[in-house]
């Protein structure tokens, strides 16, 4: 018998330490772009950009801090896999993905308005859909366990006689003699 959530534990782990390393490279390079244009560096020739550029780095940057924290609330629910750190965990993964969807459409904004944009700046781009869609599959993964009991901890309706595929008896009862 296959232990609770172990299909979809198996898959977290690995995906969890791919995307705190993008996250924590989104959040050098967003940095460091940030730091050229507080400078007034925007010709660098690594960085470059248009009107849309600076709010993209701010939302990338921001991305970038949130990702890395809900990384770190994903590890602990890791080693937790319980339904109280799935809801801590699933919550800063969804304000996680929905931030780093803003800096997405601003990028999307940046590469339509053209101009140049540095080899810096277009590794920003790139790391930034791919983080995008790897929180994605992070969510998906971690809200699995609501579908099907074997793929992780779900969420469970108190209220009724089972939770997911899994049947749950009555309560014990105290009984008089």
């Amino acid at each position: 018998m296959m232990a609770v959530g172990r299909d979809s534990k198996d898959l977290i782990g690995p995906l969890l330490a791919v995307n705190l390393v993008f996250y924590l490279i989104v959040l050098g390079l967003a940095g460091w772009s940030v730091d050229k244009y507080i400078n007034g560096e925007q010709n660098h020739p690594h960085l470059g950009g248009n009107p849309a550029t600076s709010f993209m780095l701010i939302y990338a940057l921001l991305s970038g801090v949130i990702g890395a924290s809900s990384m770190l609330v994903g590890f602990v629910h890791l080693r937790a896999w319980r339904n109280d750190s799935l809801a801590s965990a699933s919550a800063m993964a969804i304000i996680s993905w929905a931030i780093t969807a803003l800096a997405f459409g601003f990028e999307c904004k940046q590469i339509l308005l053209g101009g140049h944009r540095g080899k810096r700046l277009k590794t920003l781009e790139a790391l930034i859909i791919i983080s995008l869609l790897s929180q994605f599959l992070y969510v998906v993964l971690l809200h699995a366990g609501f579908f099907r009991s074997r793929y992780g901890p779900g969420y469970h309706n108190y209220g009724s006689d089972s939770v997911g595929d899994i049947p749950v008896g009555n309560e014990p009862h105290m009984s008089s003699t």
